[in-house]
Parts: C-alpha cells; structure tokens; sequence
C-alpha cells in the first residue's frame, strides 16, 4: 500500500492510502508523554491554550521527538528535555511504559508515555519561546476533584490523563510509588 502525499505544511501534512485520508507530522519522528510523579505522591500537570479547540487544556507534559536540532534525537531525551522545558522538574527515575496511537482514525502519529519517578523541581519550567505553561502540582488522591473544579471553570483536559493513570494502576506501578502504600 502506498501513500499520496496531499498537503505538506511546516507542521503536518495529509495523506492519502486506501482513499483513507490522514494527518502526519513533517517536523517529528514521534511524540512522548510523560507522567511526572513526585516522592510524595502529587502528580504535575501542565495547562496552556490549544488554538485547536480555543480553550486552555490541561494536560501530562508532552512534545515532539526530532524536532530541534537532532533529527535522530532518542525518545527518553525528548521525554527528559520536554519535562524539563515544561515543568522545571526532573526525573530521578525516568522509564517507558508504552506506545499507542494518538487518534487512530486521523493520524498516523504515536505516542511514547514515559513514568517520570521522583520527580524534582529544578528550575521553573513555562515552556519555551511562546508557549505560556501553567503547572499544577495535584495530590494523587485529589486528582479527579481537581480536574472536575477546573472543568466548571471553563478548562478541559486530555483524556491521556485517564488512560496514563489506568495504565499505571492496573501494573501495579502506582500504589507501589504512593507514600503509605504496601504491595
């Protein structure tokens, strides 16, 4: 199967396979997501505004893989630098957890979840050149709370928030990490 290429702009283009029509990254070779989770159990969140949907967003820290100024760069280097321009925090303990589509029936990009352990914050993240990033420490307890206040306010979020934290529970990773909890 072959594929025609439709559209390229800086960012993304459309193709064409099977008269199936979809996006794909021109600048990137991938996209982490990292799940930073500090030694007392809070989560860190980011939040900034998505042309897309014209709203504020909350999210887990992400970005593109090859996109600066190494083409080959490795995805645990991207998940650290993105970490680190996002949020100002780094990861004592950093690891993949696993790959899986973004939006299968519109894009062919995929996604590289990494759980970023023992997070600390270094610096004051906020992003990089116009990106304006809020961060948002959470109790992992008060997550769904947290994220039900700001959505009255007017915020959404990601859904990847749920699927990371379900992927995190059901290994058993989570509770194992969270102060005060036993195997």
């Amino acid at each position: 199967m072959t594929s025609e290429r439709r559209f390229e702009g800086a960012f993304l283009g459309i193709e064409e396979r099977d008269r199936w029509e979809y996006v794909t990254r021109v600048n990137a070779r991938g996209v982490v997501v990292i799940i930073p989770l500090t030694r007392a159990g809070e989560l860190i969140f980011v939040q900034q505004f998505r042309v897309p949907v014209n709203r504020e967003v909350i999210e887990f820290p992400a970005g593109l893989v090859g996109d600066h100024d190494d083409p080959d760069e490795a995805m645990i280097v991207a998940a650290e630098r993105e970490l680190l321009e996002e949020t100002g925090y780094k990861s004592q303990r950093l690891r993949w957890l696993t790959r899986c589509p973004s939006s299968p029936g519109m894009s062919d990009e995929l996604l590289d979840f990494f759980l970023a352990e023992d997070a600390v914050q270094v610096g004051p993240g906020g992003g990089e050149g116009r990106e304006n990033i809020t961060v948002h420490k959470v109790p992992y307890d008060q997550v769904d709370a947290w994220l039900a206040t700001q959505q009255r306010a007017g915020h959404t979020y990601d859904p990847k928030i749920y699927t990371a934290l379900y992927w995190l529970e059901r290994r058993g990773q989570l509770a194992a990490m969270l102060p005060g909890t036993t195997d």
